[in-house]
């Protein structure tokens, strides 16, 4: 065989190496993106104090019509470690990755949770609270100049094997839509005042644990109309934790009032946004 003859064969094998390479370059880069979106992960939703996991029902919906399996978990609302260390039992249930949501007091309830579990990809904090190494919730209101009014507004009742200090906790209907659902219709609020699930008074005092933050990506909405959380406390939170922060106008509820919102958020911690 002539050297032509050996050159023309390795340029005609160049070229099908090369065409051969396209279908390749493409199948990996549907590995980074759309085939990632295919493998959804699972999506646990935790509510806070004053609250059921009714509250992420228009969440839920649009979760489920994008094919994501989703929990609105039952968040016990008794004491932050024991409520964390339930949160933990159910995720040990899951298989496959997962994304923790968390509203209010189930931000710090997540962010206790999540520590340790290697399944968990990403916490969602929605005008919730992501709190650091022995902080409170009472301490974390006043972070970045915040001043919650909540505790001024508390009706306090005791429950079995309750201790005088230790009570359920109620917003006092009157004051419920000003400082949780402003921007709700007032007979919802009028609904969700008289049906809010107490959180034992101690939850508010008690320290938290290690920050899952610190080694699990996070996202925050922080709710510039709170009056729940100040929302100076959740841009300093947001900040502290490095997460990937957006803003809304919206009561302390954002997932009801914006669960547009609050669902594409979820889908970019999801990396499918």
């Amino acid at each position: 065989m002539t050297t032509q003859q050996n050159l023309r064969r390795l340029g005609l094998f160049c070229v099908l190496l090369a065409v051969s390479a396209i279908p390749s370059r493409a199948v990996a880069a549907e590995d980074t993106w759309e085939a990632r979106c295919r493998r959804k992960p699972t999506i646990v939703l935790v509510h806070g104090a004053f609250a059921d996991a009714s509250g992420w029902a228009d969440v839920m919906k649009r979760l489920q019509k994008q094919g994501y399996t989703a929990h609105a978990f039952a968040n016990p609302l008794r004491s932050m470690s024991g409520d964390a260390e339930y949160l933990r039992y159910f995720l040990g249930t899951l298989s496959g990755p997962i994304i923790l949501v968390g509203h209010s007091y189930g931000g710090a309830v997540i962010t206790n949770a999540a520590t340790g579990n290697p399944n968990v990809k990403a916490l969602v904090y929605i005008a919730a609270y992501a709190l650091d190494e022995d902080e409170s919730i009472s301490e974390a209101n006043t972070l970045g100049g915040g001043d919650s009014k909540l505790g001024e507004h508390l009706i306090l009742r005791p429950f079995p094997g309750s201790v005088p200090l230790n009570a359920d906790a109620y917003i006092d209907p009157a004051f419920f839509r000003q400082l949780f659902a402003a921007d709700l219709r007032e007979k919802d609020a009028a609904v969700l005042a008289a049906s809010q699930r107490p959180a034992a008074s101690f939850v508010f005092d008690e320290p938290s644990g290690p920050p899952a933050w610190k080694s699990i990506p996070s996202w925050y909405l922080v709710a510039s109309d709170d009056n729940t959380i100040p929302p100076g406390a959740e841009r300093f939170m947001a900040r502290r934790a490095r997460a990937r922060t957006y803003e809304i106008r919206s009561s302390h509820v954002a997932m009801m009032s914006h669960p547009e919102t609050v669902t594409e958020l979820i889908f970019k911690a999801a990396g499918c946004r």
